[in-house]
């Protein structure tokens, strides 16, 4: 991925934690949509990696990765 546009998306991911949605759109839109097949696949797989840069929420993230939403287990 381009340098420029990893840095249009974690700027998005800032201004979407902030609730300004519109400027994140803003920003992110451009340079999603001027990317090629490959540069999109990559695009998507950071998303997909990032979700909580944009939420702002901390997970347990290897049960989240994995795409299981159980509670722990008490000891």
């Amino acid at each position: 991925m381009r340098p420029t546009t990893l840095r249009a998306l974690k700027r998005a991911a800032e201004l979407t934690r902030q609730n300004r949605l519109t400027e994140a759109v803003l920003i992110a839109e451009p340079v999603i949509l001027a990317a090629d097949s490959y540069e999109g696949d990559e695009i998507l797989r950071w998303l997909a990696d990032h979700v909580t840069d944009f939420t702002g929420e901390t997970h347990d993230s290897q049960d989240d990765r994995n795409g299981h939403d159980h509670p722990k287990e008490p000891h």
